[in-house]
């Protein structure tokens, strides 16, 4: 009987046995030493498309010229407009400049609209028509 039977055999740090051990203790440690498995990790889910409402694409280059024109020609003539947001809140005034996503309009009040927050707009004087 050996003192190993007794006495479980001493590991340097690296987890290896010492010199002296027997043959069968080597084999154990050599099957303990197979390359480690990784771990498969879990894709991580792509995230779902978003469009922001104000953004035109490429379908949309035709109404995108539209309203470009119109809304410089109303700029250049300094008519008088009416803007009616999805609130219901009526913001009335010219238009003074545009970007992709707002319009500054300047009446009693200047105010930046969002796009995407405008119902529809007019002429002041074309309500009812």
């Amino acid at each position: 009987m050996s003192i190993h039977a007794i006495v479980p055999p001493l590991r340097s740090h690296a987890g290896q046995t010492l010199p002296g051990q027997e043959p069968s203790q080597m084999k154990r440690y050599a099957l303990s030493q197979r390359a480690p498995q990784l771990r498969s990790r879990k894709p991580v889910p792509t995230p779902l498309p978003f469009r922001f409402p104000a953004q035109s694409s490429s379908d949309e280059g035709m109404f995108r010229q539209a309203e470009l024109f119109y809304l410089q020609k109303q700029i250049q003539s300094q008519t008088p407009m009416v803007v009616v947001l999805e609130d219901g809140e009526v913001v009335e005034g010219c238009i003074e400049w545009y970007d992709r996503n707002s319009l500054k309009v300047r009446g009693r009040n200047k105010a930046l609209v969002y796009k995407s927050a405008i119902k529809y707009m007019y002429k002041l004087g074309e309500q009812g028509q």
